[in-house]
């Protein structure tokens, strides 16, 4: 085990990495998740890590934050994939999306809530492919969302629009004898009982 580290000690104008901004994003995250900060703290302070070009431009978002410790290794941020095969999943909560994330379902059914999700940076990319399954995805209200899908025999409802002030959500991937829904806020019907209606 290492102690991540706010590479005080290091060349500050030495370039970052992308390991040194995963590091950086797992004590942000720690700190979100114990409430050293808040989610609006957290955003910004993501997005200012992953634009990190320099150690000195990484050392001021965690000099006020503990260090975490860690595995030497931390699994990269770059990518997330969740699947659904001839069953039903529901994702929600707190969780760290992948700046890539591929959600997948086929022949079942496959249900994602980001209200409450971190997102890496200001923008992401939600791969959606379905294959005779359903895929229902809810953003948070403050997104904007851009639609880069396609259908095939299949039902594909994305709405969210460009007008939102927070992250981007790059939608991509294909829905074939599927059906797909990107909706921003509350899913329509919403929760009852624990249980979605779509």
């Amino acid at each position: 085990m290492t102690s991540l580290t706010p590479y005080e000690g290091d060349d500050p104008t030495q370039r970052a990495s992308d390991a040194d901004r995963d590091n950086i994003a797992a004590v942000l995250s720690e700190a979100l998740a114990t409430g050293r900060l808040t989610s609006a703290e957290h955003a910004d302070r993501l997005d200012a890590t992953y634009s990190a070009v320099t150690l000195g431009d990484l050392v001021p978002l965690v000099k006020d934050l503990p260090a975490v410790s860690r595995p030497a290794s931390v699994p990269s941020m770059e990518r997330h994939r969740v699947a659904a095969v001839f069953s039903k999943i529901i994702r929600r909560g707190r969780w760290v999306v992948g700046r890539h994330t591929e959600l997948n379902s086929t022949f079942g059914a496959l249900i994602v809530d980001l209200s409450d999700a971190v997102l890496p940076g200001r923008e992401v990319t939600l791969e959606l492919n379905a294959f005779c399954g359903k895929l229902i995805v809810m953003v948070p209200p403050s997104v904007r969302v851009v639609d880069e899908g396609s259908a095939l025999f299949a039902k594909r409802s994305v709405t969210g629009g460009s007008d939102g002030d927070g992250a981007t959500v790059r939608i991509t991937g294909t829905a074939r004898f599927s059906k797909v829904v990107v909706h921003r806020g509350d899913i329509p019907g919403g929760f009852v009982h624990g249980h979605i209606v779509i």
